[in-house]
């Protein structure tokens, strides 16, 4: 019969403390992207089709959507349809993602 100590008597490493933190940093920055993304997605919701700042403001969520959503991935989470209802995040901003305005 094999023994297999605890897992809390276990030395850590510099590498398991290192990934650790890692793991810290991307759940903060998961956590500042989705606030980000729903800052802009309230923005674009308050302009009206009409109004001449909603060309700046659709850029401006795709680009926040698009960085929540790479943030997302990062952290193990490929299924963003529940992001996408909860933050009603419209179709005209989704097919934006990832596209790059001219220099």
């Amino acid at each position: 019969m094999a023994l297999r100590p605890p897992r809390d008597l276990r030395l850590e490493t510099g590498a398991s403390i290192l990934d650790y933190e890692l793991l810290g940093e991307k759940a903060a920055t998961l956590g500042r992207m989705g606030e980000k993304a729903a800052k802009a997605m309230s923005a674009l919701h308050r302009c009206s089709l009409a109004d001449r700042d909603r060309p700046m403001r659709l850029a401006q969520a795709a680009e926040a959507v698009w960085c929540f959503f790479i943030q997302r991935e990062l952290c193990g989470f490929r299924d963003h349809r529940v992001v996408i209802s909860e933050l009603n995040i419209p179709r005209e901003v989704l097919v934006r993602l990832g596209a790059v305005r001219g220099c």
